[in-house]
């Protein structure tokens, strides 16, 4: 196994230590365990960058990267998304929507996979953004929230929680356009499929 295909899969097992921490299992919610959740959640994606730029420099796409590249991303997000939603901060609307366009997604790369001649498609630019739009509003949020931990007024409460709430929002738009943009580029497969 490559680097980049270590680091993809590091990033995978970054997910349960995040959960530790945005959870409050350890640290029980003081403002260390914040700023933790949103270290490790920085180091993970930064290792989404990594492993995707050593791959190209390197030469060492493989069809296994391609697939489990954008599953670390989306298991990684995706669990950031229901802590925010369990904090009140995302809308379920929000999830919904991007648990939506992830499923459709996978379910148009497993119909490529299985035509003739079976082809595993990488992400596009559009999911791209999207998933560096993710990475940014939890980013934002975790770090935002230890920040306020520490001493925050009301009002700088009240405008850090509006702010993540317009970010989901964003998430929500970007994270449609661009699952209808991958569907529309690979209708094909769904034209095909049988």
């Amino acid at each position: 196994m490559n680097l980049p295909n270590k680091l993809t899969l590091l990033r995978i097992l970054l997910v349960p230590v995040f959960m530790l921490f945005a959870n409050g299992v350890l640290l029980a919610y003081q403002p260390a365990g914040y700023f933790l959740a949103g270290a490790v959640f920085a180091v993970a994606s930064f290792t989404d960058f990594l492993d995707g730029y050593l791959a190209r420099r390197w030469r060492l796409v493989t069809d296994f990267g391609k697939f489990a590249d954008p599953l670390a991303d989306k298991l990684l997000t995706t669990t950031a998304f229901l802590y925010m939603m369990k904090d009140g901060v995302c809308s379920p609307v929000v999830l919904t929507l991007i648990l939506a366009r992830e499923f459709a997604v996978s379910g148009v790369r497993m119909v490529a996979a299985s035509a003739p001649g079976g082809r595993v498609i990488a992400a596009n630019w559009w999911g791209k953004i999207k998933t560096v739009l993710q990475m940014v509003t939890i980013l934002v949020y975790y770090f935002g929230l230890g920040a306020l931990s520490v001493g925050g007024s009301l009002a700088a409460n009240q405008i850090f929680y509006l702010v993540s709430q317009g970010l989901c929002w964003l998430v929500a738009l970007v994270t449609v356009l661009s699952g209808v943009q991958y569907i529309w580029q690979n209708r094909q497969f769904i034209n095909t499929a049988k």
